[in-house]
C-alpha cells in the first residue's frame, strides 16, 4: 500500500487520540486502534517503509504506538 497514504491515515488516528489528557493511554489507544482496524499488510508496509526510509512524517504519538505493536 502507498506509504504516504498509510502515514496520513496513521497521523489522523494519532491526532484524534493526542487530545487525550493521559499521553500513555493515548499511545496505547492509538496502538490498539491500529491493531484492531488495520489489515496486517498495512502495518507491515508501514514498518517496511520506516526501516527503509525512516519515520519522517509520522507524529511522535504514532511512532510510540507502532513501537508497542507486536511484531
Amino acid at each position: 500500500m502507498n506509504p504516504v497514504k498509510l502515514i496520513r491515515m496513521a497521523n489522523r488516528i494519532g491526532g484524534f487520540f493526542a487530545a487525550m489528557p493521559d499521553r500513555e493511554q493515548a499511545i496505547g489507544d492509538v496502538a490498539s486502534h491500529i491493531a484492531r482496524t488495520w489489515e496486517p499488510r498495512m502495518i507491515r508496509d508501514l514498518r517496511a517503509h520506516m526501516v527503509n526510509h525512516g519515520a519522517a512524517g509520522l507524529s511522535d504519538i504514532v511512532r510510540a504506538a507502532l513501537a508497542r505493536l507486536p511484531r
